[in-house]
């Protein structure tokens, strides 16, 4: 690439202004810190990733304890395939089985009673860490406005992930 070709790509670039980039920064600290956080705590006393629990909690939550594994991987924000190799995991713990779904080739994932012991027993340790590390710091409005953001930053990523932004 020639020089002149960099400097038109350099002038056409949009760049961070300085309180986006100080945002951007926080942000990517945030979602790098938290997630380590979180399975360090969920490891130690559950021996649980922060995903095996989520995607066992997702499960408790549901009529029956019951859901379609494509719903699934929705709900944990996950491909089909890194679901799969989840639920394998747990189930060869004994806290998830699969259920064929007559006339389709997808299946259900039930949580077993042990599975729901694993949740009950994991959330008290799960929700004390979620409250420190994030709640005991913020007032009920900044709640909100967390709530608030979070679900307008949602909203932008999902749009611009269906418009291509980020994939192969």
């Amino acid at each position: 690439m020639e020089a002149s070709e960099t400097s038109k790509d350099t002038a056409e670039s949009r760049w961070l202004t300085e309180e986006q980039q100080k945002a951007w920064r926080s942000l990517v600290a945030l979602v790098t810190r938290l997630p380590a956080a979180l399975d360090t705590q969920l490891q130690r006393d559950s021996q649980l990733t922060h995903f095996d629990y989520f995607v066992l909690a997702v499960v408790s939550e549901h009529p029956q304890r019951r859901i379609q594994l494509r719903d699934l991987a929705e709900y944990a924000n996950a491909s089909l395939s890194r679901l799969s190799h989840v639920v394998t995991k747990l189930e060869k713990a004994g806290w998830i089985r699969r259920e064929s779904i007559p006339g389709s080739r997808g299946s259900h994932a039930v949580l077993t009673d042990a599975g729901m012991d694993k949740v009950v027993a994991s959330a008290p340790g799960h929700v004390a860490t979620v409250q420190a590390l994030i709640f005991d710091g913020l007032t009920d409005s900044e709640v909100s406005d967390l709530t608030t953001l979070s679900s307008t930053l949602l909203a932008q990523l999902d749009k611009a992930i269906a418009a291509g932004t980020g994939q192969a």
